[in-house]
C-alpha cells in the first residue's frame, strides 16, 4: 500500500482528533465579528475557500479567502489565518513578513517545527495530520473538519460518512472513466477544486472543475461516454437529465463533501498505480514550494 493510500485512510480518526482540540485553540481562530482573510497555496487555499463560504453562511462575519501570491494588501482586516501544512511555502510566508505587527495572524499547520511559528500572533498546531507524502490529504481535510466544528458544526455524521468512503469499493466505471467535471455548490465549490486537483496530482488525470450552475454554461460540452460529472453535496434541480442526455456518467452520493473527498483521493491513488505511477511522488511536485 503506498503512503498516500495509507494516510488516506487515518482521515476519520483525525477529523475527531482536530474536532476535539476545538476548545483549547478557539482562541486562536476567528472571533464572531472579525473580518477574516483565510490564504493559502494549493489544496489549503482550496479548504480556505470552503471555510469561507461556511463562515459567512453562518453568519460570523465577512470571511474572504486568497491563493497567498494573489493577497490585497490594500484591504483591510482584523485577522488573517494560513493554512499551511509545511509551514515552508514561500508565498505564505512572504505574506506574513509583509503584514507582521498590522493585523492579528494565525497559522493552522502540521509541522511546528518551520519559520512560521516566529511570524504569527496564534498557532494551531495538527501534527498528528501530518504527511509524509507530496500529495496532500488528511491535513488539508483535518484542517476543514477543525474549522467546521469551530462554527458550530457536529463533524459526527461527516465522520461515519468518511468511514463509509473508505471502506466502499471503486466502481469500475470511475476507475476507467478518461476524463472527470467535478462540480460544487457553496462550499463544496472548494472541495470540487480540490478533488481535481488531487486527480491532477496523483493520477496525470484530465479533470475539471466548476460550480455546478455553471456547468451548463459550456463545461457540459466536453461531458460524454466515459466521462464523469460528479456532484459534491446537493445535486441542482434538472442537471441529472442534463447530463444523461450527453451519454456521460453523473456521481452524485449526497453524502457529506468533505467524505466525497476521499472516495476521489483513493480514486485518484488507485488511477495512478494502474498506471504505473507512483502517487506518493508525483512528477514536477514537491512536499513545499520553496522559491530562491
Amino acid at each position: 500500500m503506498s503512503i498516500t493510500a495509507e494516510e488516506i485512510a487515518t482521515q476519520p480518526e483525525c477529523w475527531e482528533r482536530a474536532a476535539g482540540l476545538v476548545p483549547g485553540v478557539a482562541g486562536s481562530l476567528p472571533a464572531t465579528g472579525e473580518k477574516v482573510a483565510v490564504v493559502g497555496c494549493g489544496t489549503s487555499w482550496f479548504m480556505a475557500q470552503s471555510y469561507a463560504v461556511l463562515r459567512e453562511r453562518a453568519g460570523l462575519g465577512v470571511t474572504d479567502a486568497f491563493a497567498a501570491s494573489e493577497f490585497p494588501y490594500g484591504r483591510d482586516y482584523d485577522r488573517i489565518v494560513a493554512i499551511t501544512r509545511s509551514g515552508t511555502t514561500t508565498e505564505v510566508l512572504e505574506l506574513l513578513r509583509t503584514v507582521r505587527g498590522t493585523v492579528r495572524t494565525t497559522a493552522v499547520i502540521g509541522d511546528p517545527d518551520t519559520p512560521i511559528v516566529d511570524l504569527v500572533d496564534d498557532l494551531v498546531v495538527l501534527d498528528f495530520a501530518d504527511e509524509k507524502s507530496v500529495v496532500q490529504t488528511r491535513f488539508a481535510t483535518s484542517v476543514l473538519a477543525l474549522l467546521r466544528t469551530h462554527l458550530g458544526e457536529d463533524i459526527a455524521p461527516a465522520v461515519a460518512d468518511a468511514r463509509r468512503a473508505i471502506a466502499e469499493v471503486l466502481s469500475p466505471d470511475l476507475l476507467g472513466a478518461e476524463q472527470f467535471s467535478f462540480l460544487g455548490t457553496g462550499w463544496s465549490y472548494g472541495i470540487a477544486l480540490e478533488a481535481g486537483l488531487k486527480m491532477r496530482e496523483a493520477a496525470g488525470a484530465w479533470t475539471e472543475s466548476y460550480p455546478a450552475m455553471e456547468y451548463r454554461h459550456g463545461p457540459i460540452s466536453i461531458t460524454g461516454p466515459n466521462r464523469i460529472a460528479w456532484v459534491f453535496g446537493d445535486l441542482p434541480e434538472g442537471l441529472d437529465g442534463d447530463v444523461a442526455r450527453t451519454g456521460g456518467t453523473l456521481e452524485a452520493s449526497g453524502t457529506d463533501p468533505l467524505a466525497d473527498l476521499i472516495r476521489v483521493q483513493r480514486l485518484a491513488v488507485a488511477i495512478a498505480e494502474a498506471n504505473g505511477l507512483n502517487p506518493d511522488t508525483p512528477r514536477n511536485l514537491t512536499r513545499s514550494v520553496v522559491l530562491t
